[in-house]
């Protein structure tokens, strides 16, 4: 009887997963509304804005979220950037809003290849949820938002591509649940992470408790939660809560460069090839691991029939680099 219900689960599994490979032939975005375009100058600073800005042509610009499409050798890459200098980027409903459309179009465009998530004001990466918002609102309210917050960082760890959080400051409760909701996480070492709701007597609501411990281990993140501490960049890495931790530069971008060069490394590798890999470890890392490999094959499967995979092999042969399409 067990085995029928474990076959039962694999193939469920199976299904979800060839479902959602729907996703690697995506149709074009169309740019919205609430995005207006930037001029830049040759060094990529926004003109006439008083904004930090990173390299970049192509831009789609709102006062909260800055959505950069890059072009020229970095086309693929897209830049999530917050903008509430006088909030600390906080998550109010605004930015809520905001970064849920941004996400809903990255997630339609096959020609996105990997999305970077910083911010546009020194030193702070996200200070968490915009408290001074949530003392106005009802207490009726403050579920329904919550759980909209709660969706938000689930719709970023879902993203079929890679994502990187580029730390350059402060990511203290709901920022650091999505910085860990990236796939990849890079730290200045004077940013500050820390989950420190405990001291606002109330628990990390946007899947901090379930994501932590999947970073850095069970015991050493009930630790960090129930102290409410805050740790650095260097500290951050030595606990594997990041990937990378980088001394930070004049300019106070110190993690932004090295998670675009991370980026860069991502590009040329088969784009189809990348959301499998990734919806296999996402999906298998939940489970045992005969499902997990039922999993792996699934996502293989996907991969067999791609014009991507020819491609490969007969650049191989040809000892030329590959020209993957995402096809």
């Amino acid at each position: 009887m067990a085995s029928v219900v474990a076959c039962g689960r694999v193939s469920q599994l199976l299904r979800a997963v060839t479902a959602k490979c729907g996703g690697c032939s995506l149709r074009e975005y169309a740019p919205r509304p609430l995005h207006r375009a930037l001029r830049s100058d040759e060094a990529g600073r926004c003109v006439g804005t008083g904004r930090r800005a990173y390299g970049s042509d192509s831009k789609k610009f709102t006062d909260e979220l800055s959505v950069r499409y890059l072009d020229g050798s970095d086309s693929g890459i897209v830049v999530f950037a917050m903008n509430r200098p006088k909030a600390k980027n906080a998550i109010g409903k605004n930015l809520l809003t905001i970064i849920s459309e941004a996400l809903d179009a990255v997630k339609v465009n096959n020609k996105v290849r990997t999305v970077i998530v910083c911010s546009l004001v020194p030193g702070v990466f996200c200070a968490g949820a915009d408290l001074k918002e949530r003392a106005k609102m009802d207490q009726s309210e403050v579920g329904p938002f919550v759980s909209k917050v709660r969706a938000l960082t689930t719709e970023l760890g879902n993203l079929p591509i890679p994502t990187i959080a580029a730390i350059d400051g402060a990511a203290l409760g709901g920022g650091l649940e999505m910085a860990l909701a990236c796939d990849v996480r890079v730290a200045a070492t004077s940013a500050k992470m820390g989950l420190v709701e405990a001291k606002l007597a109330i628990i990390p609501g946007s899947g901090g408790t379930q994501r932590l411990p999947r970073a850095i281990g069970v015991s050493m993140a009930k630790e960090l939660i129930f102290a409410g501490r805050v740790v650095d960049g260097a500290q951050a890495k030595e606990l594997g809560l990041v990937n990378h931790v980088v001394e930070q530069n004049n300019s106070g971008d110190a993690a932004y460069r090295r998670a675009l060069d991370l980026a860069r490394e991502f590009l040329p590798q088969g784009p189809i090839a990348i959301r499998m890999a990734k919806l296999a470890i996402n999906q298998g890392i939940e489970v045992d691991l005969a499902t997990g490999l039922a999993i792996e094959e699934a996502c293989y499967a996907q991969v067999i029939t791609t014009k991507d995979r020819i491609e490969g092999l007969t650049a191989f042969k040809e000892k030329r680099p590959p020209r993957y399409k995402g096809e």
